[in-house]
Order: C-alpha cells, then structure tokens, then sequence
C-alpha cells in the first residue's frame, strides 16, 4: 500500500496540473494549422495577434496560439508615427479555450498625450497618441550599417518589465520610456527593454 500511494501521485498530478491548448506558431507565410499540445501549471491557453500598419496600410497581420503566462495576456500599441504596431492577446484556463482569433484592434483616438516623433533624421515633429498609449519611447536601431533614431508614443504594458520576456527573443530593439508629454526628447532616460515592432517584425507573442 505504501509503494502505491506514491505512484498513484506521480502519475495523477501531472495530469491535474496540465491543461491541453492549440498551439499555432506560423510560419515566413504568416499561416498556421492548430495543434494540440500539453501545457503544464501555472501556463494558460493563449491567442494572440500582432499587426503592423503604416498609416491605414496594413503591413503584417500575424496569428498566433500556444501556452502563455499571465505576463504575455496585455493588450499594448507601439506607434512611430510612420508605423504603428499593435499586440492584442487573450488568456483562458480550460483545456482547448483558445480555439478563436483574436479580432483585429480598434485604432483608438487621441488621448492628449503627445510625443517627439522622427520625420528621416529631424526628430523634433510631434505626434498625437491613441488610445492607451500613455508613454513615450525612444530607440536608435541599426539599418545597414547606418543609426536610426526613432521616437514615439507606447502603451504603459510595452514597458512594464515582464513584456520583454513575454515577447520573446527574436529581433529585438533597444527602447527607452518615459512618463509626461515631449519627455523622449534627446535627454530622455528609462527603462530599457527588447521589443519587436514595424514591418520589419515577423514574430508571435507565444512560443
């Protein structure tokens, strides 16, 4: 009876503490076919959607579905102001839940809040942010040898801590935010983290 009672537990609880989920990683194609795959406690059944736009061109449009962590259930919009990229996901706790797509995110409308943008390399024209883009960024990125300074407004999520692990380790920019209208000017210090963002980007929220 006592050699029983622990295998009994090895082999229960495992099951207990795993939820089954569609996994849907695409591919250079942007599509993917669900699959169903194990995901083990504390992870939940995710969906996520990233599309990149440039004005009201669409750019990217990438779905995606496997297990995630609460700190990858945000949705966050990083805007450059000649391109705008959006992160829409969705979390659930029962086995196959995220069997649906996340619907394509509203633009949003002006807050009030406003941030330098880059116009080639005068970075001193204004942008208006939307919806809930509360903070403002800056980054210099490597484009074929040459240095890019690119400035812009983000949402609160993109800059919180966890967001760099959530969106894994693909392409990756460094980003400064900050907090209060025009604060990503040439002086401006915060918080550094890796983020994938404009047409240039073709990753998934989850892994």
């Amino acid at each position: 009876m006592h050699l029983i009672v622990p295998i009994l537990v090895s082999v229960l609880l495992p099951k207990a503490y795993s939820l089954k989920c569609f996994e849907c990683i695409p591919g250079e194609s942007e599509a993917c076919t669900n699959k169903q795959t194990d995901c083990l406690y504390p992870a939940q059944c995710g969906s996520s959607r990233i599309i990149s736009y440039a004005g009201d061109i669409k750019l990217l449009d990438i779905n995606a579905k496997s297990c995630a962590v609460s700190a990858e259930c945000l949705s966050a919009s990083v805007n450059f102001g000649i391109a705008r990229t959006t992160i829409a996901s969705k979390c659930c706790n029962t086995d196959l839940c995220n069997s649906q797509s996340v619907p394509e995110s509203t633009k949003g409308l002006p807050n009030g809040k406003t941030c330098f943008t880059c116009t080639g390399t005068d970075c001193t024209s204004t942008l208006s942010c939307l919806g809930d883009e509360d903070r403002c960024i800056s980054t210099t990125v490597n484009t074929g040898g040459e240095k890019i300074s690119m400035k812009g407004c983000a949402s609160k999520s993109i800059c919180m801590g966890d967001v760099s692990q959530a969106l894994g380790s693909a392409i990756g920019m460094e980003m400064k935010c900050c907090e209060g209208n025009l604060c990503n000017n040439a002086q401006s210090i915060g918080l550094s983290l890796l983020i994938l963002v404009t047409s240039m980007v073709s990753v998934t929220l989850f892994y």
